[in-house]
């Protein structure tokens, strides 16, 4: 209940208030939130001994959790394009998409230094839990890991309201394109479910981890408020290695097709990934990639508590 109430709150601020000032005050607490909700969770898994004892088997499960959610989703999107949507096929104004990349290029470089600050906090914590087990009690966390969530929740959401390009996005290139999403989407879930059944994982563990699609600081911080230090554990790696993973294969996933980089960066597709898939599959389907990550990243704060509470 308190994603949506938060993600409800947070979309009703982004859709009413118009003042910049506000958004760009929202984005720094999102930061804030952020690096405070890594520094917990590395926290928290310092000071469990059990989770830091078998973080080697953890990272092994995440990689195969993390590939196979790439596999399927490629999978699906080769299907997609095969059959109603050849990306190949596809063209729109260039010179509008290229303004808009490099618009957007610019903007997203400034938060590509997340990437970094993430892991680096987690460390953090997890170096800081390690030293001072002891002393802190595992439970001195919960409700500052709460508090950051709350805020996360909310400024997601403002986010997601007041972005109100992806209309001109749908316009421009045509509505059949969401079927690239749902193609990631539905691979991440079998992806999900196939490797929870090889690894013998809980499918809520595999499946809620898989369906972040690359969105890893909310999952990792979701699954870590609803089932604890070890299951946000998956939800965080997971979804960077899903990220490193489609960095590390671009050149062998676009002899695939152009749509396979996109279906691995899946809703990373919005900011960090979105200028590495680019440069792969060519400015004529920047848009294409920009817009199935403002889709999938929209989808995922909604779609993990349905996911998580489906597959207990």
């Amino acid at each position: 209940m308190l994603p949506f109430v938060c993600l409800g709150i947070g979309i009703m601020l982004g859709v009413t208030i118009k003042n910049e000032r506000f958004f760009i005050y929202s984005e720094k607490a999102s930061t804030v939130a952020l690096i405070l909700l890594m520094l917990f969770i590395g926290l928290g898994i310092g000071l469990d001994k059990s989770i830091s004892d078998n973080f080697i088997k953890i990272g092994i499960n995440c990689v195969i959790i993390a590939f196979s959610a790439i596999a399927f989703s490629v999978f699906f999107t080769f299907i997609a394009e095969k059959t109603v949507l050849p990306l190949s096929k596809l063209s729109f104004a260039l010179t509008e998409s290229n303004a808009q990349l490099n618009d957007l290029n610019k903007e997203e470089q400034k938060k590509s230094n997340l990437v970094w600050v993430m892991p680096v906090s987690i460390i953090s914590g997890l170096a800081t839990g390690i030293l001072l087990r002891p002393v802190i009690p595992v439970s001195y966390t919960d409700s500052f890991f709460t508090f950051a969530l709350i805020v996360l929740y909310i400024c997601v959401g403002i986010s997601q309201g007041a972005n109100k390009k992806v209309f001109s996005y749908f316009k421009l290139i045509g509505f059949k394109v969401i079927l690239i999403p749902i193609a990631i989407l539905l691979g991440s879930l079998i992806g999900g479910i196939v490797s929870g059944l090889i690894l013998n994982l809980p499918l809520y563990i595999s499946v809620t981890s898989s369906a972040g699609m690359s969105f890893y600081s909310l999952t990792g911080a979701y699954m870590t408020q609803q089932h604890g230090v070890e299951t946000g554990t998956y939800g965080f790696i997971v979804n960077v290695m899903r990220e490193f993973f489609t960095i590390l294969t671009m050149p062998l996933l676009i002899k695939i097709s152009p749509g396979a980089p996109i279906a691995g960066g899946a809703a990373g597709n919005m900011d960090t990934m979105l200028a590495p898939i680019t440069k792969f599959v060519g400015i004529n389907l920047s848009l294409v990639t920009l817009l199935t990550g403002v889709i999938l990243t929209f989808i995922v704060p909604f779609l993990l508590p349905v996911i998580s509470l489906f597959f207990q």
